[in-house]
């Protein structure tokens, strides 16, 4: 059986600590999309860890961690990321790299950041880590794949290709130096010698897997509204950040996920530039910054301070029905343990008239959100294991929510550390 983790929303939703919960019960934990532009934070006996590349399944010595041929392999990331694991006293895990994956190249992150800084002020908030180019050329057909790492024709042949592409943007448009074929091989020649221990056929790995009945956990990264086609274009990420892609990212058949988390926090926060409805500010967004998750609501990756807002039933509600969630895990609930009421976003007012379903990105500038307040709860709620037992007001807010968006919350998160959690 397959089943899928995926954000609801902009991501940074709390999916690591979900992941890394069910990766107890897995055989394989799948990473189908995306590259090392957003983080998932764990907590575990081993510390705290930020990973970015890596599935969150590789704590655990029973597991199959797979980077899938979706994903934007960095791999001297990937290989620093292993390397800190080890050294924290984590056993090396088992970790196995689709030979159909793409790899990010050292120009794929130059040619992010010289874009972010020719657009200036009219930025996409970019995490510079290449994502965008690297899609870039992987659907304009000139990405390296990592099979071809063990191809030195197609290599020198591809090298020269890339420099006829790359010099005249490099030159006239960015003014910044220029590729080299012979620093392209260098640098691949580099990575095939890092990667080649890890490089196996993961679908057919999957395929046999499947057939012998074992558990495969897909874990997405972002969430719904940071999807190219279904989320707020043009502030989004370049991969498909669905369940549905899963299937694509990973090389499983579409019928084989039965089982769709889709993970929401229990407030709204996002990293980066886009319409944000139910945003806050100054004073009210640092408080809760500084309540939230472990530590505060800064970036994974970045470390930048995240954006704040009040949990927004518009945009979860569309989250969870464009990924196809079939249950919703709600997370950080502890952190609204100080407000004496709770502003939720209930519908949308655009040009005087009031939505519930989540618009374009045209008509999303312009929406004011439409609050309703309940009341907070006023204490801790870290340690409590059952859902009766959280406070009423408590148990009411996740009620009104779950009946907003209209999908299950089965499972919820009071506190960082995997026990952590309050199965409904």
């Amino acid at each position: 059986m397959v089943q899928a983790i995926v954000g609801a929303n902009w991501g940074d939703e709390g999916k690591g600590k979900i992941t890394d919960m069910l990766a107890e019960k897995a055989d394989i934990v799948v990473r189908f999309q995306g590259g090392a532009n957003a983080g998932h934070t764990i907590i575990n006996n081993y510390g705290k860890f930020a990973l970015h590349t890596l599935p969150s399944g590789v704590f655990y010595d029973h597991t199959t961690s797979v980077i899938g041929n979706g994903v934007a392999l960095n791999i001297p990331l990937l290989i620093k990321e292993i390397q800190n694991l080890v050294d924290r006293g984590v056993p090396m895990p088992h970790i196995l790299v689709s030979d159909r994956a793409q790899i990010v190249m050292s120009y794929h992150i130059l040619l992010d950041a010289y874009e972010e800084e020719r657009l200036a002020g009219k930025s996409f908030g970019s995490t510079k880590s290449g994502i965008a180019p690297f899609y870039s050329d992987k659907f304009a057909k000139v990405g390296f794949q990592v099979s071809e790492l063990f191809d030195e024709d197609t290599l020198k042949e591809k090298a020269q290709r890339i420099c006829e592409l790359k010099n005249p943007l490099l030159e006239h448009l960015y003014h910044k130096p220029l590729l080299t074929v012979e620093g392209i091989l260098a640098e691949l020649h580099g990575y095939r010698d890092q990667i080649s221990p890890f490089v196996g056929d993961t679908g057919a790995f999957l395929e046999k897997a499947l057939k012998e009945g074992k558990t495969v956990l897909l874990e997405g990264q972002l969430g719904t509204l940071k999807d190219p086609d279904h989320g707020i274009y043009p502030m989004v990420t370049s991969s498909s950040t669905l369940a549905g892609y899963g299937a694509v990212g990973a090389g499983v058949p579409p019928y084989e996920i039965k089982r769709i988390v889709a993970v929401s926090k229990a407030y709204s926060s996002a990293v980066g530039a886009g319409a944000f409805v139910s945003e806050i500010f100054g004073e009210e967004a640092d408080r809760m910054r500084n309540h939230g998750g472990d530590g505060g609501e800064y970036g994974a990756t970045t470390g930048r301070p995240r954006r704040m807002g009040w949990f927004d039933c518009v945009a979860s509600k569309y989250g969870c029905q464009m990924q196809g969630a079939t249950e919703v895990a709600f997370t950080v609930l502890d952190a609204l343990g100080y407000l004496d009421e709770i502003p939720v976003c209930v519908g949308y007012e655009i040009d005087g008239e009031v939505m519930t379903d989540f618009p374009t990105t045209v008509k999303l500038e312009k929406a004011k959100p439409v609050l309703e307040t309940l009341p907070g709860w006023k204490c801790d709620i870290r340690g409590i294991r059952k859902f009766e037992d959280l406070p009423e007001n408590c148990r009411k807010y996740v009620e009104f929510i779950e009946k907003q968006i209209g999908f299950p919350i089965t499972m919820v998160s009071n506190g960082p550390a995997r026990e952590d959690i309050i199965y409904r």
